[in-house]
């Protein structure tokens, strides 16, 4: 049975340290591998733009936490007018994990656009969450040809009024000393949230995943809860020191009540953004994306390259088998079900 912690000496805080400090040695990591490798992406660059619809056979051996996100209407796009997918860390020095997606495309019958480029940015709350947020990237649709049924324009819209009565409502703020935190969502959230609500979200396209949100998390609200968390971190290690050195123990790992207060605040906050999310695993996407498609991006156009000379063989075979048959069978082969083609 497993003891009480308040019988040890170890404090809550004293764990969390050591996961924060994980999390420190992670980043550093991830920022050392991104700045070794960038010679060999080029490298690689170079070389795949020579082989025809190399990132559409990769997309079609995608691992299943990007598969399962693309639609047969999303595959017929991505595997017939995708050029080319990168990924970059835009944020190098200030956090490695942040990243661009961006994707460039042939002309095509869906949209206009020739790039469509989303970007993430790692970010912390001052509750001591962390991690992707983004803002919606609108996309150029042709009549009658939005695979999102008008729910990604409806999220750029939402966003656009949402930014602006922000702004509105700060410069209030400032001039009158006091904000408006209360404030209720804006006409185009509503309209946002009743499609959400009579719309079955299953099936969605992958192409929804561009109007992805996540928690509303600016740089300097962000740089603010890390610099407040350096501080604490700081004030503990005094702490602890000081109680070393007259060696006594922590009696207490309860949090504050302002910390209490700033997680309720920003929880209320997070249930209305959830409630207009139209791509609730963006993140999870993207982190897909980043730390296994676009890295293992080789392993699997070999295993596409495996599939499609499985798929051949096989039907030399069945081809061979048929040369046995008798002659009378003829028109039964007319019916065997022609070998699937790939696009272009």
């Amino acid at each position: 049975m497993a003891a009480a912690l308040e019988e040890t000496p170890v404090s809550y805080e004293d764990l969390a340290d050591i996961e924060r400090d994980f999390d420190d040695a992670e980043t550093d990591i991830i920022r050392k591998q991104v700045l070794l490798t960038a010679p060999l992406y080029s490298r690689r660059s170079k070389t795949i733009s020579q082989i025809p619809n190399f990132w559409p056979l990769v997309l079609e051996q995608a691992p299943p936490d990007i598969d399962q996100y693309i639609q047969p209407s999303d595959s017929a796009l991505l595997l017939s007018s995708l050029l080319n997918l990168s990924v970059s860390h835009f944020e190098i020095d200030l956090d490695p994990r942040s990243v661009s997606i961006r994707f460039e495309f042939a002309e095509n019958e869906y949209f206009d656009d020739r790039v469509l480029e989303k970007k993430f940015w790692h970010r912390r709350s001052r509750d001591g969450w962390s991690g992707l947020v983004s803002e919606p990237v609108g996309i150029k649709w042709k009549t009658d040809r939005d695979l999102t049924g008008g729910l990604l324009d409806m999220v750029v819209k939402a966003w656009e009024a949402d930014r602006s009565t922000s702004t509105i409502s700060q410069s209030n703020s400032n001039s009158n000393g006091a904000g408006n935190s209360t404030r209720g969502l804006t006409p185009e959230q509503k309209a946002l949230k009743r499609k959400i609500e009579n719309t079955g979200m299953g099936g969605l396209s992958f192409f929804a995943w561009f109007g992805f949100i996540g928690r509303h998390i600016s740089a300097e609200e962000s740089a603010a809860a890390t610099a407040l968390e350096k501080q604490k971190r700081a004030a503990r290690e005094a702490r602890k020191s000081k109680k070393r050195k007259s060696r006594s123990r922590s009696s207490s790992c309860t949090p504050s009540s302002d910390e209490d207060e700033e997680e309720e605040e920003s929880v209320g906050e997070d249930d209305v953004g959830m409630s207009l999310e139209i791509f609730p695993d963006g993140d999870d996407l993207a982190v897909a994306f980043t730390e296994d498609l676009w890295p293992g991006a080789i392993k699997y156009f070999t295993q596409a390259q495996e599939q499609d000379a499985l798929s051949d063989a096989d039907f030399e075979s069945d081809d061979d088998e048929g040369l046995d048959e008798p002659a009378e069978d003829s028109e039964d082969e007319d019916e065997r079900p022609a070998k699937k083609q790939r696009s272009g």
